[in-house]
C-alpha cells in the first residue's frame, strides 16, 4: 500500500510499520517506542521557506551514522559524473544507438550503470547525467545512496523491485520512480534481466510543472504519486554500503541492514508514478504545439522557464488536428535533448529508433522526422488518428550533454544515422503549390 505524494510541494506523510512506533506531538523524545533511534534525514537547508522546506524524520533500530569500517575508494568504470568532457574522438552530431545488451556475468544495479552523457558540475550542484542501467542480480547484502543527486529511474525492459529506507516499490516499465538524494537503497530483478533509463539530476529537485493556462487538471495530477508505506529489514550479516560523493565511491562495512526504519513521518521520501495515468493535452483545431506540454517533472533552474532537467513522454494519444503537419516539426533548441523509447513506435522515426534505443541532440543541433516519416505525414489523411501502444520520454537540459567514452564507442552506435534525412529532397519550384511528386 502506498500514500499519495505531490513531489516539491512540502505535504507531509506519516507511517509505521509496528503500532506505536511514531511518537505523537513531537520529534524526539528522551526515549523512543520499542528501543528505536530518532533521526531526521534532510532534503533541504535547514532555513529553506516553508513550501520547499524538506525533510522526514526516520524511528530506526540502529542510527545510520554506525557503521564498522572507514569507508575506503571503490571504482565503477562505467559510471562518469559532470564535468567529464573530451572524453572522446567522436565529432559533434546527431546520434542514435539501438539498446545496449543485457549482461552476461552477474551484475547488480550499481555496477550495471552505463554513463552516455554528462552535463554542467556537480561540485556546484548543476546539471545532469543520462546512464542506461543493466541488471541481472540482485543487491543482497549491498546498499548504496547518492550523495550527488537524486535519481529517476525509467524500467524499460523487465520489473524492478526498489527497497528504501522509508518502504518497498515495485516499479515496472510504464512507470517511474525517485529516489531522493541521501536516501539509502538496493534494487533486485523481479522477473529476469533488466534495463532502464536513469536521470540523475544535480541541481534543484524535481517538481510539478506550473500548468498555467491549463488551470487545475491534465498533465500529471498529484494524486497518481505514490510513496511508499513504512517497511523494515532487521538483519545481523555482513553488509556494505556504498556511496557516491562528487562522482568518487566509497564503501563501508556494516553488520546489519540500514534499511531498518520501523516508522517515519515527513515529506522527504521516494515516490513513483505511473506514465500510463498521465492526462495529455494537445491541439485540437491545428498546429503541432511544442513539446513542453508533455512535461511531467522538472527540475528547476535560477532562470524562470528554463529548466535545469525536464522529465518529458510522449505517450499514447488522440492527434486530430485539421491542415496540420502532426508528428513534431524539424527545430533547432537551445535545450539539450536526450530521448529514449520505452515501448512501441516513435510517430516521427518508425525506423531505426527502437524500444530500449536511445539518441541525443544536443543544443543547437537540428533533427525532426526521418524522410519516411516526413512523406507519410505530409500525403496521410487527416481524420482523428489515435497512436497506441507507444511510450517514448526525453530528458531536456538547458546544459550541453558530453558523451562519454563508453557511449562514444559503443557497437550499438548507429553510424549511418544520419541517412535517415538523406531522403528529404528540395520541393521548392517557385510556385505555391510546390513540387510534391
Amino acid at each position: 500500500m502506498t500514500l499519495s505524494y505531490m513531489p516539491g510541494f512540502g505535504n507531509d506523510f506519516e507511517t509505521e510499520s509496528l503500532p506505536g512506533a511514531l511518537p505523537q506531538g513531537q520529534n524526539s523524545p528522551q526515549r523512543c517506542a520499542y528501543g528505536l533511534y530518532a533521526e531526521q534525514l534532510s532534503g533541504s537547508p535547514f532555513t529553506a521557506p516553508r513550501g520547499t522546506n524538506e525533510r522526514s524524520w526516520l524511528y530506526r533500530i540502529r542510527p545510520s551514522v554506525r557503521h564498522t569500517a572507514r569507508f575506503h575508494p571503490v571504482s565503477y568504470n562505467h559510471w562518469h559524473t559532470a564535468p567529464n568532457i573530451d572524453d572522446h574522438e567522436l565529432a559533434l552530431g546527431q546520434l542514435r544507438w539501438d539498446p545496449i545488451p543485457m549482461p552476461n556475468e552477474p551484475t547488480n544495479f550499481v555496477a550495471g550503470m552505463r554513463t552516455i552523457t554528462t552535463a554542467g558540475d556537480v561540485h556546484t550542484q548543476v546539471g545532469m547525467a543520462t546512464h542506461v542501467y543493466v541488471l541481472n542480480e540482485a543487491m543482497r547484502d549491498d546498499y548504496f545512496f547518492n550523495a550527488d543527486a537524486e535519481m529517476l529511474l525509467v524500467p524499460q525492459e523487465g520489473e524492478i523491485r526498489v527497497y528504501t529506507e522509508m518502504g518497498i516499490m515495485d516499479v515496472a516499465p510504464k512507470e517511474i520512480c525517485i529516489l531522493p538524494r541521501g536516501m539509502v537503497f538496493k534494487v533486485e530483478p523481479k522477473d529476469g534481466p533488466s534495463r532502464g533509463y536513469v536521470c540523475e539530476n544535480y541541481g534543484a529537485k524535481f517538481t510539478l510543472p506550473d500548468r498555467g493556462p491549463i488551470g487545475a487538471n491534465c498533465l500529471a495530477n498529484p494524486r497518481d504519486f505514490k510513496t511508499p508505506t513504512a517497511w523494515y529489514e532487521d538483519k545481523e550479516t555482513d553488509c556494505r554500503i556504498t556511496v557516491k560523493w562528487c562522482g568518487r565511491f566509497y564503501v563501508t562495512e556494516i553488520g546489519h541492514s540500514p534499511l531498518d526504519v520501523v516508522a517515519w513521518h515527513g515529506n522527504y521520501a521516494p515516490y513513483k508514478y505511473d506514465l500510463t495515468t498521465y492526462s495529455p493535452v494537445g491541439a485540437i483545431l491545428f498546429d503541432h504545439p511544442d513539446p513542453s506540454i508533455f512535461t511531467v517533472l522538472t527540475a528547476p533552474s535560477g532562470e524562470a522557464g528554463t529548466a535545469n532537467i525536464d522529465f518529458v513522454i510522449f505517450p499514447e494519444r488522440w492527434m486530430v488536428a485539421e491542415h496540420t503537419f502532426r508528428p513534431p516539426w524539424y527545430h533547432r533548441n537551445i535545450m539539450s535533448e536526450f530521448m529514449g523509447l520505452i515501448y512501441g513506435q516513435y510517430d516521427a522515426k518508425e525506423e531505426g529508433f527502437v524500444p530500449g534505443g536511445m539518441s541525443l541532440h544536443n543544443m543547437m543541433l537540428p533533427h525532426g522526422p526521418d524522410a519516411m516519416g516526413f512523406d507519410k505525414a505530409s500525403n496521410a489523411e487527416l481524420r482523428p488518428h489515435k497512436l497506441s501502444g507507444t511510450m517514448a520520454f526525453m530528458f531536456e537540459t538547458r546544459f550541453p550533454q558530453h558523451l562519454t567514452r563508453y557511449a562514444a564507442n559503443l557497437e550499438t552506435l548507429q553510424e549511418n544515422y544520419l541517412d535517415c534525412w538523406s531522403g528529404l529532397k528540395k520541393r521548392f519550384n517557385g510556385t505555391p503549390e510546390g513540387n510534391w511528386e
